[in-house]
């Protein structure tokens, strides 16, 4: 409730920070830091929670969701984090919104070969619209 958000890739602020996200190059959440962008990163849910069927490389977002997601959800609906609200709810959470992040976030295609339709609503779009566009004259990209 008390955390300072810090957006920065300098390492030595990074070091500082208690967590990680995106960015610094390291996924390790014993030490609390949630990056997807290493070469050999190739986590899914599955590889995470075997007991999951989805098998998209997770994002940051993604990461994130599978450490903690249960345990916030458990807090927000007042039920137990094995309950079976709780798990069907952070399954379909996963399923029917999460999983399009890390898949947008890592270039995975929702389909094998030509799509036949545009999706021109996704929430990488949606946030996108937020940024400023080339040719305004400001050009601060956190006020969106």
């Amino acid at each position: 409730q008390d955390a300072e958000i810090v957006r920065t890739r300098d390492p030595q602020r990074l070091a500082g920070c208690d967590v990680v996200v995106d960015v610094g190059g390291e996924y390790d959440p014993g030490r609390h830091r949630y990056d997807h962008h290493q070469r050999s990163f190739a986590e899914s849910m599955r590889s995470l929670r075997p007991d999951k069927p989805w098998s998209t490389k997770l994002s940051s977002a993604g990461l994130v969701y599978c450490h903690f997601g249960a345990q916030i959800l458990a807090g927000l609906l007042g039920q137990p984090e094995d309950g079976p609200v709780v798990t069907a709810l952070y399954d379909k959470l996963y399923e029917n919104f999460v999983e399009e992040i890390d898949a947008m976030d890592n270039g995975i295609a929702p389909a094998a070969g030509e799509p036949r339709y545009a999706l021109s609503t996704t929430l990488s779009t949606r946030v996108g619209h937020l940024n400023p566009r080339w040719n305004d004259p400001d050009q601060d990209t956190e006020v969106g």
